[in-house]
């Protein structure tokens, strides 16, 4: 690597700095390494079940089962007359006594507080040496589990191969396992290669309902997971994984959630021999995000819907701790991502947050977001590579249909220079049906795509409408194909400076970020106009003290000056102009540029280092809204923003030296005529 790109390297590590500024609260595991992929994905068995699970009310089951098709209802009362005598009456004592791979347990309609597992741990379980993660919890090993199963868990499944669990109700909310807000998880598969999961409901936790970790197989399969301070299902490091069918709603974080999932294509292209995780037909809704994933590495999301949450679905490489850092090749197909404009940090504003649990009003509504997220977005790519969007349906989002942003490496805790710009390349968007639903109705996107410019060979479709920036490199029919060649090392420096403030976020400390539209800045309160708003005063300031006096005394530096005044007052306007994207940054960037070629044309007599420069820094302002609005300039490392800032900031001094030195100006006096020269004598000489 050259020293140049060194340089260029490290200058775009920190500025990104930026996003790790406040550092985000996480999931955080003990550390596990990702499966060997020798599993696979375990197929339902419709045999009769090996164990059976059931309260012994017969009324009540009588009452819940009375409303079932006729074979459903006459076969859960045969079960409930053999539950009664040989079964177990929580969960939990079945998963106990299972002692052989490949056994069935099926849990009769009823409602599950597993009351064994719900008191606080005693005795030697109260003293367990573990480190504490950011949220507070202990970081248990796999041994501490085993043996506590209950510090954490309502329903733990340690090391149990080829389980199924499976409801036997008419729906899934006919089986629910409810942990009251007194465990951190649900239910818990730890460890557990081959579990099937079907047909119930789990909820009430104040981190996740549904949590598996470190397992080579697993199904997911028609079961609801709701009401929880973190998570609906959250899969992490595993592998061979499906989810079908399945809802969640009502979550802090994300409904679904396939962390770590197994870097098996890390190092392909777009083309993949196959998919660690695959999600399909599932819905989640009315949570912080429907679908997320730090190093959602080699996921397949196909046919499922997110709507109304606060954004659709994210993958980041934002959090360390995860393996497969960074995320890459997820592959979103006919998805229907719509509406997710819900705004919940209220709830974090004014209290309702930091009432316990069980008094927040989950099951009314409440949602208590857990990290920043921009409400209002479709799908968000926070440091990613090799992901395809394809064919999904994006409609109805007030922010943006697609956001991009890169994330240095140093975040997740990697330190290498030459690291630090590897995310934010090769996504592709393509296909999408943008601002449409699947009747055809018009359901616009307020913006489409929202971009930090970073990143490598990243196109969209060509029909996108608004977009920041204006214009987009294009993909081209074949998968790799891109109309412009992007490389660049790091972001547009104001979107670095949004990202910055309003990554500083803390649900816990109630502490959501001034200047920042994210959580309801408007108008002068947002950074993007205050910065504008500060480059506008300060560029008239000087400009005009050079102008008085240095350049009155010319037509061109005054007719550049209004230019200049105009421009930087269209700056300010396009900046207020808050999420919807206009031309108006890229004529007052136009204008701007003007003022600056005028002024530094008439410097040049004058002071020709000064005058000269300032005609470059105008050139580049023009370079600046080109790139911006008319046709995104490739190869270069840095974006002309960042060239035409700095050296900005050079000219504003050399501006103020130059105007100050010398004493006032004064207009030259007008030349003194002539004395009259005595005619000379006529006629002859003395």
């Amino acid at each position: 690597m050259s020293w140049t790109r060194r340089l260029l390297v490290l200058l775009a590590a920190l500025a990104a700095a930026l996003l790790a500024a406040p550092a985000a609260q996480a999931h955080e595991e003990r550390p596990v390494t990702l499966p060997d992929g020798t599993g696979s994905v375990p197929v339902y068995r419709t045999g009769e079940p090996d164990l059976l699970v059931c309260k012994t009310d017969r009324a009540d089951f009588e009452r819940r089962v009375s409303g079932f098709p006729a074979p459903l209802r006459a076969r859960n009362l045969k079960l409930f007359e053999r539950c009664r005598a040989s079964g177990y009456r929580h969960l939990q004592q079945a998963v106990d006594a299972v002692d052989r791979p490949g056994m069935n347990i099926a849990v009769l309609p009823g409602l599950y507080e597993e009351e064994p597992s719900l008191p606080k741990p005693a005795g030697e379980c109260t003293r367990l040496k573990a480190p504490n993660s950011q949220l507070g919890y202990q970081i248990l090993s796999y041994a501490q589990q085993k043996r506590c199963p209950h510090n954490q868990n309502l329903v733990a499944i340690l090391g149990k191969k080829d389980l199924q669990i499976e409801g036997t109700g008419a729906e899934r909310t006919d089986v629910i396992i409810d942990a009251k807000y007194q465990k951190l998880n649900a239910i818990r598969s730890d460890g557990s290669d081959g579990i099937y999961f079907k047909n119930f409901t789990a909820q009430r936790t104040t981190f996740n309902s549904l949590y598996v970790l470190a397992q080579d197989g697993f199904v997911i399969d028609d079961v609801l997971t709701r009401w929880n301070d973190e998570y609906g299902f959250l899969t992490f490091a595993s592998d061979h994984g499906l989810y079908k069918n399945c809802e969640s709603y009502g979550n802090g974080d994300s409904g679904i959630y396939p962390g770590s999932a197994s870097n098996i294509n890390d190092r392909y292209g777009y083309d993949v021999p196959r998919y660690s995780i695959e999600i399909t037909g599932c819905r989640s809704h009315h949570s912080m995000v429907g679908y997320s994933g730090t190093a959602g590495d080699s996921v397949y999301v196909h046919d499922n819907e997110f709507d109304h949450n606060m954004g659709g679905a994210s993958m980041d490489s934002a959090f360390p701790g995860h393996p497969g850092l960074p995320q890459n090749h997820a592959r979103f197909e006919r998805n229907l991502i719509h509406d997710n404009n819900a705004d919940y940090y209220p709830n974090v504003a004014d209290g309702t947050c930091a009432k316990p649990p069980v008094d927040r009003g989950y099951e009314q509504g409440v949602v208590c977001p857990q990290i920043s997220m921009p409400p209002g977005s479709g799908i968000i790519t926070a440091g990613g590579n090799w992901n395809l969007y394809e064919n999904n349906w994006i409609y109805g989002q007030k922010r943006a249909a697609f956001v991009l942003t890169a994330v240095p490496a140093f975040i997740r805790g990697e330190g290498a220079l030459a690291k630090q710009a590897d995310t934010s390349h090769h996504n592709r968007y393509a296909g999408n049906h943008l601002g449409v639903d699947k009747a055809g109705n018009s359901r616009p996107n307020r913006t489409d795509v929202w971009w930090d410019g970073q990143g490598e060979a990243n196109c969209w479709q060509g029909d996108t409408k608004a977009s920041t920036p204006r214009t987009l490199p294009v993909c081209g029919g074949e998968r790799g194909d891109v109309s412009v060649r992007t490389d660049r090392l790091i972001g547009e420096p104001v979107k670095l400076a949004q990202l910055l403030v309003c990554a500083d976020y803390n649900v816990q400390a109630r502490r959501l970020p001034a200047g920042c539209d994210w959580y309801g800045a408007t108008g002068i309160e947002r950074i993007e106009v205050q910065a504008a708003l500060v480059v506008a005063v300060v560029l008239v300031l000087v400009g005009g003290v050079l102008w008085w006096r240095r350049l009155r005394g010319s037509r061109l530096a005054t007719a550049a000056a209004l230019l200049g005044v105009t421009g930087l007052g269209l700056d300010v306007a396009g900046a207020t102009t808050g999420l919807t994207p206009t031309y108006v940054p890229a004529l007052a960037l136009l204008l701007t540029g003007l003022w600056w070629i005028g002024t530094g044309l008439v410097l040049r007599g004058e002071r020709p280092w000064l005058g000269w420069t300032t005609v470059v820094l105008g050139a580049l302002t023009l370079l600046d809204a080109m790139d911006k609005a008319v046709y995104m300039i490739p190869w270069i490392p840095v974006g002309p923003a960042w060239i035409r800032g700095l050296l900005g900031v050079v000219w504003v001094v050399w501006a103020v030296i130059a105007a100050a030195r010398h004493g006032d100006r004064e207009d030259p006096a007008p030349a003194a005529a002539p004395s009259p020269v005595p005619a000379a004598p006529q006629g002859g000489t003395a």
